[in-house]
């Protein structure tokens, strides 16, 4: 198994992302938010866009996931094999795409976007939303599968929480390969009941690098 998959084994994956209008949307603030969440103990870091990984790329030396976002609906997370393959240029030591059956910008099937970049010798990882995603991620050979869109698809209903029965559910049917647990994590609570549950690591990321939810959590509190 390539070593930077090992390097997360039982470990924490900080998504650091600012959306678009958002104080914080700057690659150097990313970057140096991606910095501050190494020194705590990140064993990666999962980030957004092109000029974000590679400014984060340079003062890490965690492996950084990246994604590029186009759009807003449908297949947008790393949408095409473009988009993937420019990830992959920008510094992306592992490059994550959406593993649904939707239709994609390029016409590509998933299954070949993968078998593309396998053949480049990039390290993939499968947002996957469902147990079907998740078979249809094995069977391309993905390095990876993930629960991250667990709740976005219309395929499964947006928990309050992390998704545990997806999780559980393709720990169990692809426990030989790294099954990571993404999407709604926002406590430690939570994320110890990931782990128990055999994730190979887990991702967070509003709860550690988004301010404006954080805020709003204990504004609502009052």
């Amino acid at each position: 198994m390539d070593p930077r998959i090992l390097a997360l084994k039982g470990g924490l994956v900080v998504s650091a992302q600012a959306y678009p209008g958002e104080p914080l949307r700057h690659p150097e603030t990313m970057a140096q938010m991606a910095r501050a969440a190494e020194i705590g103990g990140a064993v990666g870091i999962r980030c957004q866009g092109l000029s974000d990984i590679a400014a984060i790329k340079g003062r890490v030396k965690v492996p950084v996931i990246g994604i590029w976002k186009e759009g807003d609906e449908g297949v947008y997370i790393t949408p095409t094999l473009h988009h993937a393959r420019a990830c992959a240029m920008a510094g992306a030591d592992i490059v994550a795409l959406d593993a649904t059956d939707r239709p994609r910008p390029d016409g590509r099937t998933f299954a070949e976007t993968v078998a593309a970049l396998k053949e480049d010798g990039t390290l993939v990882m499968a947002d996957c939303g469902s147990e079907a995603d998740a078979d249809r991620a094995a069977a391309a050979g993905c390095d990876i599968v993930s629960t991250t869109l667990a709740g976005y698809t219309g395929e499964r209903e947006k928990t309050e929480g992390p998704d545990f029965e997806l999780l559980e559910a393709v720990v169990k049917a692809h426990g030989d390969m790294p099954v990571l647990c993404e999407g709604r994590i926002h406590t430690p609570e939570q994320l110890h009941h990931v782990m128990e549950l055999g994730a190979w690591a887990a991702v967070v990321g509003t709860a550690i690098t988004h301010p404006t939810s954080v805020t709003s959590w204990f504004v609502n509190a009052l």
